[in-house]
């Protein structure tokens, strides 16, 4: 077993998470979202070509019509060439630049099937951000009630704190990568709320089985709080890690072979699942712990 000193040094995990939680708003706040059609609309092209389609070739022929259609700039072209299928998603686009844009495509890269062509309009960009807004605050919410029954509300408080210290230096790190935020993302951000908690129920559930085992007679305990919270913590630590490396197994391979459809989803992933290891250990225990300091009967 493990001897980490979680709460004889948690002014140096604490400082350190919230030097990071600053960081991470400096860059959200200064560099901001990188937005995709999902959030602030464009229009999306996908074409299957007969034969096998350079990626230069395509990026050249658009980037020649950007002087006509500025919204181009923001183009993210994917290339698939197992079926030679291209993707396309552009800003929203008007019919007659629509017209030009595919009447080039077909001048420079020959002969094509439109698959699919998709408009998301900036209200519906609008309504997607709504709801995705929602999708968090709805989910915090109830993991505060789950927890709070489940123990008491100073954990809840301290599970969503080491929450939301997950989900900014989430956000900051894809906003210093400049990562297109796409509906994806949001499901990145409800799987680490999930998978954090988890992570951090584990150890108040070990808090609270040995506080009842060192419980003698009435409002006593055998060890002081903080001895209770770093023995709970050394006991499930290593559990905790090798959960954890198995995941983000997973999730290096899905970042590495998920090309750049899911880059920003596994990368959010990643981020969020090492922050999140990081938190239910070294944040939330310790919060805990001053939240609860100089009562008598910990529960």
């Amino acid at each position: 077993m493990v001897n980490l000193k979680v709460i004889r040094y948690k002014n140096i995990y604490i400082g350190f998470s919230i030097l990071m939680v600053v960081l991470s708003l400096i860059f959200f706040l200064t560099i901001g979202l990188n937005l995709g059609i999902d959030f602030k609309g464009g229009d999306l092209l996908q074409v299957k070509y007969e034969k096998a389609v350079n990626k230069d070739v395509i990026n050249k022929a658009l980037d020649n019509l950007t002087n006509d259609i500025p919204e181009l700039g923001t183009k993210k072209v994917q290339i698939s060439s197992d079926d030679n299928t291209m993707i396309l998603r552009t800003g929203q686009l008007s019919e007659a630049q629509k017209s030009n844009l595919l009447g080039k495509l077909t001048e420079k890269t020959g002969k094509y099937e439109i698959v699919r062509y998709d408009t998301v309009g900036a209200t519906i960009g609008k309504e997607l951000t709504r709801n995705a807004v929602w999708a968090l605050v709805i989910g915090s919410i109830l993991i505060v009630i789950y927890v709070t029954v489940r123990f008491e509300f100073v954990y809840a408080l301290a599970g969503v704190i080491a929450l939301i210290h997950d989900v900014i230096i989430s956000f900051g790190v894809i906003a210093l990568l400049k990562y297109e935020i796409d509906t994806p993302f949001i499901a990145a951000i409800l799987t680490i709320l999930g998978y954090s908690i988890n992570d951090t129920i584990v150890v108040f559930d070990r808090i609270r089985e040995n506080i009842q085992k060192n419980r003698k007679g009435k409002n006593k305990t055998v060890e002081p709080f903080d001895l209770v919270i770093e023995k709970s913590i050394n006991q499930v630590f290593t559990r905790s890690i090798y959960t954890s490396l198995t995941t983000l197994f997973s999730v290096i391979v899905l970042l590495i072979l998920g090309g750049d459809t899911l880059k920003t989803f596994s990368m959010t992933l990643f981020v969020g699942m090492l922050v999140g290891t990081y938190s239910s250990v070294f944040v939330a225990s310790p919060l805990v712990y001053i939240m609860k300091k100089g009562k008598n009967e910990p529960k």
